[in-house]
């Protein structure tokens, strides 16, 4: 192992979340590499037990609030010490570590764009462009998980078309196996056969806003009261959100009618719990539980964000609605609801779907492909 290519995987933070869950997933796939990760604030040691592989450094610089800048020193440090051959930043807040890792002499420098937050909804921050204008000099390939991320790099920030790479998250389809009819759950208040669940999974936080498929579900109960015998909810995570969703619920009423069991790790086992997945986010990158959802054999009601809508085809794998506009969602949700066969038609074609077009295979393979290419052409330069 100590005459593999060491890459060093830089973030923000390592902890729960599809971004970090898609640096778990290619560690523990991506054969003939070293890894090491380093997040800037910390790495939260239940999240880095994700990761199968005992030769994985984690990094932890416990970045003060400031400027990210600040940190350089320290970095550079970090650098000089484990010598990384390639250094893959990710999203906005790790971008600036770039230039350390250009000024240290780092051969192949990779940077990802994988989604917005509630800082800059949809690229439209100057400042955060201009910003990714400078600092596109010092990385040799941008990969955007998205279709709308390539072209807000190219055409927006204005990196060449040949130097993105865009590369789609993947899904492990072994591990989130195929399901029919959903399946019960130990711990569940909602085991009842007859009932149909809708389920999300996720951080609880402002851009995740669970907060509107609260408000759904709540009017989808006031517009259509019968549905209260078998319609529930149920929101897998945890974060600021969460106390504001309960307290919505239990002003309308309905609390009984919702589990909130906070985070938990048995994901697929979640999802085949649920007859169908929602995901109510102001935006997205490619999203790891709405693959996830679907390789479960799930239909999916989502917003019409980010890259939502190249993996949710609208009426065969599931629905898209606009994003902060809760009564549509809420009449999905009466609709699916009075349809379970139609719901679990729709969650048998999103699983074809994505077996065929987002293996976790087929993005480590891109990934292998692009880390070589780049330490080739760099190393022997």
């Amino acid at each position: 192992m100590a005459g593999l290519p060491l890459v060093l995987h830089v973030l923000y933070r390592f902890d729960t979340g599809g971004l970090e869950n898609g640096v778990v997933n290619l560690i523990n796939r991506l054969r003939g590499y070293r890894h090491a990760v380093l997040a800037l604030d910390h790495c939260a040691p239940a999240f880095c037990q994700r990761v199968q592989r005992d030769d994985v450094e984690f990094i932890s610089l416990h970045k003060p609030p400031g400027q990210t800048l600040k940190m350089a020193p320290r970095f550079v440090a970090e650098l000089r010490r484990i010598q990384p051959a390639l250094v893959h930043t990710r999203n906005l807040a790790a971008l600036e570590m770039q230039l350390s890792a250009w000024w240290h002499g780092v051969p192949a420098r990779v940077h990802g764009e994988h989604g917005w937050d509630m800082s800059d909804l949809g690229g439209v921050s100057t400042k955060a462009r201009w910003t990714r204008r400078f600092y596109r000099r010092f990385v040799h390939r941008q990969v955007a998980l998205s279709g709308d991320l390539e072209r807000y790099l190219v055409r927006k920030v204005g990196v060449p078309g040949a130097q993105v790479q865009r590369i789609c998250n993947g899904v492990d389809v072994d591990r989130f196996a195929a399901f029919g009819k959903r399946q019960p759950l130990e711990g569940s208040p909602f085991n009842d056969p007859g009932l149909f669940v809708v389920g999300t999974v996720g951080r609880m936080q402002t851009v995740k806003a669970q907060t509107q498929l609260v408000d759904a579900f709540v009017l989808a109960l006031q517009q259509a009261p019968h549905l209260r015998e078998n319609l529930r909810l149920v929101l897998v995570g945890d974060g600021p959100l969460r106390l504001n969703c309960e307290q919505r619920l239990v002003s309308a009423g309905v609390r009984d009618l919702a589990w909130l069991p906070g985070e938990r790790r048995d994901v697929p086992a979640l999802m085949a719990h649920f007859s169908a997945f929602a995901l109510p986010s102001l935006a997205e990158g490619i999203s790891n539980t709405i693959l996830e959802a679907m390789a479960c054999g799930r239909a999916v009601l989502a917003t019409r964000v980010g890259g939502n809508d190249e993996l949710v085809v609208e009426g065969v794998t599931g629905e898209l609605v606009p994003a902060g506009e809760p009564e549509l969602m809420a009449a999905s949700l009466r609709d699916w609801a009075r349809k379970p066969d139609r719901v679990e038609a729709m969650g048998y074609e999103a699983r074809l779907r994505v077996e065929q077009r987002f293996s976790l295979e087929a993005m480590v393979g891109a990934y292998d492909e692009l880390y070589r290419g780049l330490l080739a052409a760099n190393t022997s330069a």
